[in-house]
C-alpha cells in the first residue's frame, strides 16, 4: 500500500480548509498558491471532496471551498479512503476482492490482515483537528 499524491493532497487540502475555516468560502486559487500544487490538480480532489459531502462549494464570485462540519468530526482515514482505491497491503484483502484459495493454508495471511486492521484503526483514530496542532 501506497498512498498516492492525490490522497496525499486530498489531506493537505483539509488541513489547509481547517485552518483557515473563519474565512468562509477559499478559493481554490488561493489554496493551491499556499500549498504549492497546481490548481487543476486540486479541482479533481475538490470535486471528489464535494461529492462525498466532506465540503461545501460556491461557484462564481466570492466562491470556493469550506468544511462543512467541524474539523474534529472529520478522520484522515475517511479521507484517504476516499481518494485511495483500497489502504490494503495485498490485493486478497480489497474489498471486494475473490476469496484467495489458499487463504485458509496461507501462513502469511494473518499478518497482512493484521497489518491492515492495525492501518485501518490508526487511520481512523487521527482527527483533521489533531493535524491542526501539528
Amino acid at each position: 500500500m501506497m498512498i498516492s499524491t492525490k490522497g496525499r493532497y486530498a489531506l493537505i487540502v483539509m488541513v489547509d480548509l481547517a485552518q483557515n475555516i473563519n474565512d468562509g468560502y477559499i478559493p481554490l486559487k488561493d489554496i493551491a498558491a499556499r500549498q504549492h500544487i497546481s490548481q487543476k490538480y486540486l479541482e479533481s480532489i475538490m470535486t471528489a471532496l464535494s461529492k462525498a459531502g466532506y465540503v461545501d462549494a460556491l461557484h462564481g464570485k466570492g466562491g470556493g471551498y469550506r468544511l462543512n462540519r467541524p474539523a474534529n468530526e472529520y478522520t484522515v482515514g475517511s479521507i484517504i479512503k476516499l481518494t485511495e482505491s483500497s489502504l490494503a497491503p495485498v490485493p486478497c484483502l480489497e474489498d471486494g476482492a475473490e476469496k484467495c484459495a489458499k487463504e485458509d493454508e496461507c501462513p502469511t495471511c494473518p499478518v497482512w490482515q493484521k497489518l491492515y486492521t492495525i492501518i485501518d484503526d490508526y487511520l481512523e483514530s487521527v482527527k483533521l483537528s489533531d493535524l491542526m496542532k501539528n
